[in-house]
């Protein structure tokens, strides 16, 4: 099987000119002492513009790569070679360089670009990136190796780029030269050079970083200032990550797992318009699978779709906890660790688990928690200012003083453990130490049935501490300073935190009151859930009555990839069949699954297509519109998207038939939400569509309206 491995560089900030930088680079070649594998380079083709401006030149590299002899033996080579391109551009100040490997071009495809540009805040200043693909077809059985051997030396190659750029600056400015002039054009001696004084090029591919961009250039410049004209955004600096923002704000990344996190946080911006997460955020998800980034995207995307479904990030500014948690939840924010982690003590033991599960359900309970995550996020950021490094988890203090059985009632063990489950997917890596104190004995019982349910590399981070052992060496002064232990600790700084106690049964609700209030807060969300199986599509009636209405529609595609329809029927569906025999009970916990188009039904004759099909993969959000033309029934329906079976046969094949085993892989979901809307009233939702996506103005850039409908409908991708 093919691997193919991908890098991709934060934008390394240079604070010199792009001249001087040019000079520095030059002096790697023919071979450079710093490179020990670099052995030797040629040029084989060299090309040079009459005004000097463009000079490109083509060598070929030679390289020891440091493998084992084995290995070099069976690939019967001892050097390996690349061809480098590079194009300078001097009016631009650009240098691009294109690299590939020419020895074992058929086994393995190497691919690197790098370019170095004027900064587009200051024009003294230059930017470096990079990126790479690495493909293995084959390689004699040794695939695996020979990745390895390759991403060990790239990565450490990278390391020494920075390096080896300042060492010859260094040395430039030993021999004096901390200067070199910019290119202007050959004063020509025809009768225009009186003109020339305006020290514009003559050539009309200017491209002046700064301004020019934003005036709008012609297609030639645009072709010039980005690889990819249908992306403007990938010319946009502020959207990129550069390294020493990461080195102050992140932490200390090693370039592979700065390139997981640039192309997670770039997928992010082209899939989920709206809100995407923070930086550390996004690194949170990536920690918690060690850099494997197609399993933190997959967590990261439930998390979004989770935060959107109860609209997690209005809970701070819009929630107010209610009484009975103020007073008698023992938990709260105390100052910040040795290490600048915000700290957060929860007085376990002090508090009524029970009664206040009976007061509130385990949903405000929940919400309350999520509360504090979301504020220990936000405390995160603030002692990352503070203290001049990155800090991207929060301490938590847990004092079991007076623990007892009724901590063991069951329903709030289940509470505790839902609440735990929440908080570790989808605030992962934010728990940095959990300190343990005064564990009495019936905690090992406590532990053992709330740890199954914890990570292993949260698990790593428990510190328990029986009794007063915390006093002593190895204790709790280790981590948190003498003046911040709290009073009830026996320290001598007053904690504001509650102390807990029962609550009255006089609060206590009955389930209905409960029940009737948890719908309020938890399970009603805008957005509906709903599971696409192959052979079961899911389908939403509307029922038009005036001609001109518009139906509108906003959908995340959870799980799976599938198509979106809208049809038509004059007549009404039947009313959906639920199985009798309760088939559906199996599909019911993960959402509603209901078919309107009766089988016998023909598509023509019974029911019209208004709208070209839409394929939409995992991850993405949809939002569009149909303007109907006419009334009766439309039906909005999510089908299963399967990839076209073998053309040449009816037989079906292996792979069909393994894939139909698995049958997880036949379950798509999908979270959803529409509405109709008066023609009238259409425009001005349209406007503020508009401005809370940017984006909009594209309306029908990824399906093809057909012409009678003027139907939109805009696709992140």
């Amino acid at each position: 099987a093919a691997m193919v491995q991908k890098y991709q560089s934060p934008v390394r900030v240079y604070k010199h000119p792009f001249e001087l930088i040019m000079a520095a680079y030059e002096r790697r070649f023919p071979t450079c002492p710093l490179i020990p594998m670099f052995v030797a380079s040629d040029t084989v083709n060299e090309y040079k513009s009459e005004d000097g401006a463009i000079h490109v030149i083509e060598r070929r590299c030679k390289l020891d790569i440091d493998a084992p002899r084995l290995l070099k033996k069976i690939a019967g080579v001892d050097y390996v070679y690349f061809v480098q391109k590079n194009s300078l551009n001097r009016r631009e100040r650009t240098l691009h360089i294109e690299a590939y490997n020419e020895t074992f071009s058929n086994r393995v495809i190497i691919n690197e670009h790098c370019c170095y540009t004027v900064h587009p805040d200051n024009e003294d200043w230059t930017c470096f990136e990079q990126s790479a693909s690495l493909d293995i077809k084959s390689f004699f059985g040794f695939e695996s190796t020979v990745e390895k051997i390759a991403m060990k030396q790239y990565t450490s190659n990278i390391k020494k780029g920075k390096e080896i750029i300042e060492y010859y600056l260094k040395q430039l400015e030993e021999e004096g030269i901390t200067f070199v002039p910019r290119w202007t054009p050959p004063v020509a001696c025809k009768l225009e050079s009186s003109t020339s004084h305006t020290r514009r090029p003559v050539s009309p591919a200017i491209n002046i970083p700064d301004s020019a961009t934003k005036e709008g250039l012609n297609n030639k410049e645009i072709l010039n200032a980005s690889s990819s004209p249908s992306e403007p955004t990938a010319g946009t600096p502020d959207d990129k990550l550069d390294a020493d923002y990461i080195k102050r704000y992140l932490g200390d990344l090693t370039p592979m797992q700065e390139s997981c996190l640039i192309r997670l946080r770039q997928w992010l911006q082209e899939t989920h318009k709206g809100k995407i997460p923070k930086d550390e955020h996004i690194l949170r998800f990536l920690r918690a699978r060690d850099f494997n980034i197609d399993k933190a995207r997959e967590i990261l995307c439930q998390s979004l779709t989770w935060r959107k479904q109860h609209q997690v990030d209005y809970i701070l500014d819009t929630w107010n906890p209610p009484q009975v948690l103020q007073d008698y939840y023992a938990g709260g924010w105390h100052h910040h660790d040795k290490d600048g982690r915000p700290l957060y003590v929860l007085r376990l033991g002090q508090m009524d688990t029970k009664g206040l599960v009976r007061a509130l359900g385990e949903e405000a309970l929940l919400r309350y928690v999520l509360s504090i995550n979301e504020e220990g996020l936000r405390r995160c950021e603030e002692n990352t200012k503070v203290f001049g490094r990155p800090i991207s988890s929060w301490t938590c203090l847990v004092d079991l003083e007076g623990l007892n059985m009724r901590h063991l009632w069951r329903p709030g063990v289940k509470a505790l453990l839902r609440i735990i489950e929440v908080v570790e997917a989808n605030y992962p890596e934010t728990l940095g130490r959990l300190l343990i104190l005064r564990a009495p004995r019936v905690f090992p019982v406590l532990w053992t049935l709330v740890s199954p349910f914890i990570d292993d590399n949260t698990r790593k981070k428990f510190l328990i501490y029986a009794g007063n052992d915390y006093q002593g060496p190895g204790g709790l002064l280790d981590y948190i300073d003498k003046e911040i232990i709290p009073d009830f600790l026996g320290g001598e700084c007053m904690c504001e935190v509650p102390e807990g106690g029962l609550v009255p049964k006089s609060l206590y609700r009955t389930a209905e009151e409960l029940e009737n209030e948890d719908i309020k807060l938890w399970t009603e969300t805008i957005y509906q859930s709903a599971s696409v199986f192959k052979g079961a599509p899911h389908e939403v009636l509307i029922q038009i009555v005036d001609a001109s209405s518009v139906i509108t529609w906003d959908f995340d595609v959870c799980k799976g990839d599938i198509v979106f329809n809208i049809f038509h029927s004059k007549r009404a569906p039947q009313p959906p069949k639920k199985d009798s025999l309760g088939a559906h009970s199996i599909t019911s916990p993960g959402g509603n699954n209901v078919q309107l188009i009766d089988k016998v039904w023909q598509l023509g004759r019974d029911y019209s297509m208004v709208e070209s099909p839409l394929i939409c993969k995992e991850g993405e959000s949809v939002q569009g519109s149909h303007v109907t033309r006419w009334p009766g029934f439309y039906i909005l329906q999510w089908k299963f998207h399967s990839m076209p079976a073998c053309a040449t046969t009816n037989l079906p094949r292996v792979d069909d038939v393994l894939a139909s085993l698995q049958v997880s892989s036949h379950k798509c979901k999908v979270m959803y939400y529409t509405e109709v809307i008066g023609s009238e009233d259409f425009r001005g939702s349209m406007t503020s569509l508009e401005s809370s996506h940017s984006g909009f103005s594209q309306l029908s850039a990824a399906t093809t309206s057909s012409s009678q409908s003027h139907s939109s409908s805009m696709i992140s991708r």
